[in-house]
């Protein structure tokens, strides 16, 4: 699949010590896997000249205490708090200055963020979908992505879980719904 780097964007989404890293509250060996595709797949995108997007799930230590019934610190205990070493992206994965990252608050990177004004305003149609938790985060980014009309690929081979049971439904989900799936090696910038 060759993609064109100026419609493009490879989006990573919460590759965060909290999730990738052994000593992180949600720590899972399938996010720490899927570090090193990630940081390829993000060099051959800056090498082609697509763009990069890094997103970070991070939330204020008191975001949910006034919800009504929303509270992923009861789902999941405290997690990336705003400030903490479990909010930041892994060593390996630096962000460099013309890269977007993007804070966000719950599950979906379009949701109460500038991602999509950002994407609209850089020419960008085409989505490559990679980063961690494959059934969380990254199949409500990409569903989102898809409903506003971009082209969400997952990558299948850079995306990780927590259970390798949550990987593959969240992969077959989202090519069955709103999005297509590919390996790394199938995805070239032309």
């Amino acid at each position: 699949m060759k993609l064109d780097p100026e419609e493009t964007a490879v989006v990573v989404v919460d590759m965060q010590n909290g999730f990738c890293h052994p000593d992180g509250s949600l720590y899972a060996p399938g996010s720490e896997a899927a570090i090193d595709p990630c940081a390829e797949l993000v060099s051959a995108a800056r090498e082609a000249g697509a763009s990069v997007v890094f997103t970070r799930d991070v939330h204020p230590s008191e975001q949910f205490e006034a919800n009504h019934y929303y509270d992923e610190f009861d789902r999941w205990g405290e997690h990336v708090v705003e400030g903490s070493w479990e909010a930041e992206i892994v060593e390996d994965l630096d962000p460099d200055a013309a890269d977007l990252v993007v804070e966000k608050h719950t599950y979906d990177a379009f949701y109460q963020t500038g991602l999509e004004g950002w994407l609209e305003s850089h020419g960008v149609d085409d989505l490559v979908i990679c980063g961690t938790l494959a059934n969380v985060c990254v199949l409500h980014t990409a569903a989102s992505a898809g409903l506003r009309d971009y082209r969400p690929i997952l990558l299948e081979d850079a995306v990780g879980a927590i259970e390798e049971d949550h990987r593959e439904y969240a992969l077959e989900h989202a090519e069955w719904l709103f999005g297509e799936v590919h390996s790394r090696s199938e995805i070239e910038f032309r």
